[in-house]
């Protein structure tokens, strides 16, 4: 099995390394981080990371082809790549259209933008020209990288949505399928496969990081707190069909989002967050952890992402996650 970390881009570059080597150190994978508006840059973050690390692979999750440009994601990439002796993975999707909005943007066609994305950046990345007459890119001749990539960069697709999840079997080399609740994989996973047979894949293939929020500590009270200043802040974003899984709405989390993000009081935000919207995700100890995601490895997960909050001390719930988790599924399902 294989077992990645996942975290957000709001803490200082320095926490990063420390995590990145904690997380090599415990036996992850792979290291994602976020390249959320406002807050801290991923390809910064990752180039420390790569810098600090020898092994693990290093990943964005997420860019979108709004605020960063295809071509600047190929350079990027390419670059990134290079630097970290071919450790890294690009996770892209649309991006969310609510924190979109913030800044003028509106994501028209995201699932037409996201594969004309792949399309013309698995030519980039490849050393070869990539025009392209879309509907999202009009590209000339003229679009090609002016230095030789390494190789062609594994790209992930992030996705909550039923048509975007199809695409991570369509053209994806791997997926970040988001799991609030875990269990939602069952309802994932038909559609990646329907993508798969569509266009004639193996889904051995295909990377499909299933990708959970935990927060992982022995005080309960505390992990709780954790994971619900994380619902606060992204809750309204998530998708209907994540939102059926826990018999909610957008409705419900109106209020939160008021809370969080125009009078900018999480901790009043945090205190709305319902025992229904914590089902989200997994609260506990290491054995928590195993109990809950024991089915997931039945039903043939091969890769887990744990994702924050992690925990109110995210340098225990890695190792923690390390020294419990990570062995026993490994044992289990090697």
């Amino acid at each position: 099995m294989k077992f990645s970390l996942r975290l957000n881009n709001d803490l200082p570059v320095r926490d990063y390394v420390h995590l990145a080597r904690l997380a090599e150190d415990a036996g992850f994978d792979q290291f994602w981080v976020s390249d959320d508006l406002f807050l801290r840059s991923a390809p910064v973050i990752l180039t420390a990371v790569a810098a600090a690390t020898a092994r693990i692979e290093i990943g964005t999750c997420i860019v979108n082809p709004y605020t960063l440009h295809p071509a600047e994601m190929a350079m990027m990439a390419a670059t990134l790549d290079e630097f970290s002796g071919g450790r890294f993975n690009l996770g892209l999707s649309a991006g969310a259209g609510d924190f979109l909005q913030w800044i003028g943007i509106q994501a028209d066609k995201p699932r037409t933008a996201v594969v004309e994305t792949v399309q013309v950046l698995n030519r980039l990345l490849a050393g070869e020209r990539a025009p392209l007459d879309g509907q999202f890119l009009r590209w000339s001749d003229a679009c090609y990288l002016r230095f030789t990539p390494q190789r062609r960069v594994p790209i992930y697709i992030g996705a909550m949505s039923p048509r975007m999840l199809e695409e991570i079997g369509r053209i994806a080399d791997g997926g970040l399928p988001l799991l609030f609740p875990p269990e939602h994989y069952r309802s994932v996973w038909p559609h990646i496969q329907a993508g798969a047979q569509a266009a004639g894949r193996d889904l051995d293939s295909i990377d499909i990081a299933a990708c959970i929020w935990c927060s992982v500590a022995d005080d309960r009270e505390a992990a709780e707190g954790a994971l619900k200043e994380k619902i606060a802040y992204y809750g309204h974003a998530l998708s209907p069909l994540i939102l059926e899984q826990l018999g909610l709405t957008h409705d419900d989390f109106k209020p939160i989002e008021h809370a969080a993000m125009i009078e900018n009081d999480l901790a009043k935000a945090r205190q709305m967050v319902t025992p229904a919207m914590l089902r989200i995700g997994i609260v506990g100890t290491g054995r928590d952890l195993i109990e809950r995601l024991e089915a997931l490895a039945a039903d043939g997960v091969r890769h887990i992402s744990f994702g924050p909050p992690l925990g109110p001390d995210l340098a225990a719930a890695v190792v923690t996650i390390g020294r419990e988790v990570i062995p026993y599924f490994r044992s289990r399902f090697a």
